[in-house]
């Protein structure tokens, strides 16, 4: 039978190779077995019920050229919806490793970040209960109080981190005015008046500028920088997720599956035809490449000012040391201070006799203040540092710039996709086998006016990609701000805010000068109290409540002074806190 067959074939074979008359040789096209195309259509999971044993007459096909052909109508059709599922797939998984270095580099970070908040307030805590015991434990919610808004600023909240110091410096001098000065008895609005005039006495020194400087920079870019990898990780997410249009629809099918249709599976398009049916259907993305290489660039440089002179580890931990120092300060001046303030204020009341002890009357162990030694240092926050952290994420973000304009270029790279750029010439050309004539149109939106194989509307860009350049541009902005030391979110009250005075304008220079050993500014206070200060008041156990509007938001200019008091200096004035009524 198979011997009959292929002797009733040949004289059509003959006639198609060298009749001299006009045959239609695609009649013996329509003879030849879809074997092949119908293994690779099965391997797929599709019914083969459809599926022609031999090559049909194509002109039922819509998306494949119209020659004799292995698919039918439904098989076309389920091919297109194929090509679509491996198009998204591919894209899914060439932007797999960003996404994944995103979402992991965003944790390894914010938990970094709220350990190391967590363990500066566990260090102060254990080092001031070592040394004073009961009494800093009954007074320590001032402190509590100061990281629990540090931590709410950091976790997104609406908080002003130079209001923030500022809150605590001005609780922190009432309450030690009050203990320098046992022997009167002051009102709530004596210690207002106290704050109000701390803003010129700088009781506390340079300390506070000094912390606010430090801590502030450090939060924010540190919260900028977390803020930042969220970001990324959404982009990656939404510009990831295509609608795939008709046009690319046609031409993905065309590309990848209408060699099945004409017999030849296993071939695979040609790299400059792969290309350009990428470029017609990434051309929205790869308008994103420009802004998300500033995006990566201003995550690049925040992280470099983290490792370096916005340093959170070191902020982290100079909270309690400049605290203490600022105490001692402010005691070593008590007499100073007091006198102007008398001056400014009146002559308080005296107390009744029965208050009058002696601070060193009231107890307590008088073991100095001390920071920890690098032995006693608690574990590093997340099992990690700083410095390893940004390293890894700058080596992972510097191959990420161009991802979106090279995308094409990535995804036609790959065997499976599209035929080796070498192989010009046994390769699907969108017709047949052979090379592929037309140009490859250049990257962007505009350019694909020209592309010969996806038409793209370039009068209509696509409003979910225009809404992505915008939150790049708006995650870049608040990243360069960081990078400045400045929060986005409060340039205006941040602008010289916080007890302590100083220059607003060398608040975020690149050198640390927050040690106890660094020059002092001597600059004025150059901005005015706030008059938009909340309002503050008290209970009778001093506690407070309301705070008159009488703009107290610079309350301590800069005055610098070293730590070079002696031990029983600093145990008298720590011992006078904590030994004082809650407030």
């Amino acid at each position: 039978m198979i011997r009959r067959l292929s002797l009733a074939w040949t004289p059509i074979l003959w006639l198609c190779a060298f009749g001299p008359l006009e045959t239609d040789c695609r009649a013996a096209s329509a003879g030849r077995s879809c074997g092949e195309s119908r293994q690779v259509y099965a391997d797929k999971g599709y019914s083969l019920n459809t599926a022609p044993l031999t090559q049909i007459s194509g002109e039922h096909l819509r998306l494949c050229p119209q020659d004799y052909t292995c698919c039918s109508s439904v098989m076309e059709e389920v091919l297109a919806r194929q090509s679509e599922s491996d198009f998204l797939k591919a894209i899914d998984d060439t932007s797999q490793f960003l996404l994944t270095t995103f979402m992991q580099r965003h944790r390894k970070f914010d938990e970094f970040f709220r350990e190391l908040i967590d363990l500066a307030e566990k260090s102060m805590n254990q080092m001031f209960t070592k040394t004073y015991g009961k009494l800093f434990t009954q007074n320590a919610r001032v402190f509590h109080d100061l990281f629990a808004e540090l931590r709410r600023y950091y976790t997104g909240g609406s908080v002003s981190l130079g209001e923030v110091l500022a809150e605590f410096w001005s609780r922190l001098v009432e309450k030690v005015f009050s203990l320098v000065n046992p022997q009167y008895q002051f009102s709530d609005e004596y210690l207002e008046c106290v704050s109000k005039h701390a803003e010129q006495l700088q009781p506390f020194g340079d300390l506070p500028r000094k912390l606010r400087i430090q801590v502030s920079r450090a939060f924010i870019a540190a919260r900028a920088l977390v803020q930042g990898l969220a970001t990324g990780r959404d982009i990656i997410n939404k510009a990831s997720k295509l609608n795939v249009g008709g046009e690319c629809l046609r031409a993905l099918m065309r590309q990848w599956y209408c060699p099945l249709c004409r017999g030849m599976p296993t071939l695979r398009p040609c790299h400059s035809f792969c290309l350009n049916v990428m470029k017609g259907c990434l051309a929205n993305q790869a308008d994103l490449d420009s802004e998300w290489n500033n995006f990566i660039d201003a995550l690049l440089q925040v992280s470099e000012k983290l490792e370096g002179p916005f340093n959170m580890e070191l902020a982290a931990d100079s909270i309690a040391v400049k605290v203490s120092e600022a105490i001692m300060h402010m005691q070593e001046n008590s007499v100073t201070t007091s006198t102007k303030v008398f001056q400014g204020c009146g002559s308080p009341r005296p107390a009744p006799s029965r208050s009058r002890r002696s601070l060193r009357e009231q107890g307590g162990n008088r073991r100095p203040f001390r920071t920890y030694s690098p032995e006693e240092k608690p574990t590093t926050a997340a099992g990690t540092n700083l410095d390893r952290l940004v390293l890894d994420l700058k080596e992972r973000l510097r191959p990420m710039k161009g991802f979106w304009v090279s995308l094409p270029h990535t995804l036609c790279n790959d065997d499976n996709l599209a035929a080796d750029v070498t192989n010009e010439d046994k390769c699907w050309n969108g017709q047949a086998r052979g090379r592929y004539l037309p140009d490859v149109t250049r990257d962007g939106l505009v350019s694909q006016i020209n592309n010969p194989e996806v038409e793209v509307d370039i009068a209509r860009p696509d409003v979910r990609t225009r809404q992505l350049i915008m939150e790049l541009r708006v995650a870049i902005n608040r990243l360069r701000q960081a990078q400045a030391g400045q929060d986005s979110d409060f340039m205006d009250s941040e602008e010289g805010s916080g007890s302590g005075g100083g220059d607003g304008g060398d608040r975020y220079s690149d050198e640390p000068g927050s040690g106890p050993d660094s020059p002092p500014n001597g600059k004025p206070a150059r901005n005015p109290p706030s008059p938009n200060k909340p309002p503050r008041v008290r209970d009778r156990t001093g506690t407070k409540r309301t705070r008159p509007n009488q703009g107290h938001g610079n309350r301590i200019t800069s005055g610098v002074n070293q730590l070079s008091a002696s031990h029983s200096i600093i145990v008298f004035l720590l011992l006078a806190i904590c030994a004082a009524p809650m407030w």
